[in-house]
């Protein structure tokens, strides 16, 4: 498999040392740089243009705020995705709140209970990718369409390098098993 395109690692890495010494022009061209890369990675999981452009300004809030936690030296992608990541899960949280409530009124005006959703039978990758769990969905999707390293995906998803590997394996064995043979 060709490994993806990504933006020279070394410019980046000056322009964050440049944006945490307070150069516009430098975080305007992080943005402009990465905000189509970190835009699919939402859009992957999301599904929904407007609340993979919520998460994308979300993310460049937080980076604004966290600027000064980066090291330089240190590679900026991953440092990024585990930021985007943690946006990920945040807004996870705040919509399944949301549902739960929404849910639990529902419930309780209609007396009726609620059918669980079944999952995704459909032969389109963004539906299998759906059928897999939340965790190995992000590996896959770190991985190959991101481009990032064992390692970076381990780094930005707090994880160790062995349990990517176990979850990716898991999610291209779960893959073979909803593919039509």
């Amino acid at each position: 498999m060709v490994r993806p395109l990504r933006p020279d690692a070394d410019r980046l890495q000056l322009l964050m040392i440049r944006y945490q010494n307070g150069d516009g022009e430098a975080a305007g061209e992080i943005v402009d740089t990465l905000s189509p890369q970190m835009f699919q990675f939402f859009l992957a999981q999301v599904r929904s243009r407007s609340d993979a452009q919520d998460l994308l300004q979300d993310l460049w809030l937080r980076i604004h705020n966290a600027r000064a936690t980066y090291r330089p030296g240190e590679p900026l992608l991953p440092w990024i995705y585990t930021i985007a990541h943690r946006v990920r899960i945040d807004a996870y949280r705040r919509t399944r709140r949301v549902v739960q409530h929404e849910l639990k009124n529902e419930n309780a005006m209609a007396g009726a209970t609620v059918s669980s959703k079944q999952p995704a039978s459909g032969k389109e990758v963004p539906e299998l990718l759906n059928g897999l769990p939340e965790s190995q969905r992000e590996v896959l999707l770190l991985m190959k369409v991101s481009g990032l390293t064992l390692e970076e995906v381990a780094r930005a998803t707090g994880s160790t390098v062995g349990a990517v590997k176990q979850k990716a394996h898991r999610a291209y064995e779960t893959l073979r098993k909803l593919l039509p043979h």
